[in-house]
């Protein structure tokens, strides 16, 4: 099953890095200036259920082409609509979005 985590705010963040730590096949979709500071740094989880520092595989929301069976939808809610816009390739037929709304202050995708 392919994910797309859309943010990689700390809800994308930790529930994407932890799929990604039990082997599933998981992307981020986030902003160019986002992408270079996690090609650089790694995701990085620090939880009481352990820490945990990943290479993750990122894509921008230009290079979004093919469909994926899982999108996990961590924004808020006044990026919303741009986002959905944006997510339009990876969504298919048969694509589940699971919605999880964050927080207010500035959005991490």
């Amino acid at each position: 099953m392919r994910t797309l985590v859309i943010s990689a705010g700390s809800t994308g963040c930790y529930f994407g890095g932890r799929l990604a730590e039990a082997g599933r096949d998981v992307t981020f979709l986030v902003r160019p200036r986002r992408a270079a500071r996690l090609r650089a740094d790694g995701l990085v989880i620090h939880s009481p259920h352990g820490d945990l520092r990943l290479t993750q595989k990122l894509v921008t929301a230009d290079a979004l082409t093919d469909d994926y069976d899982l999108v996990l939808f961590a924004v808020k809610a006044y990026a919303a609509e741009q986002v959905i816009a944006d997510i339009a390739p990876a969504i298919g037929r048969d694509t589940m979005i699971l919605p999880m709304p964050t927080g207010c202050g500035t959005s991490t995708y």
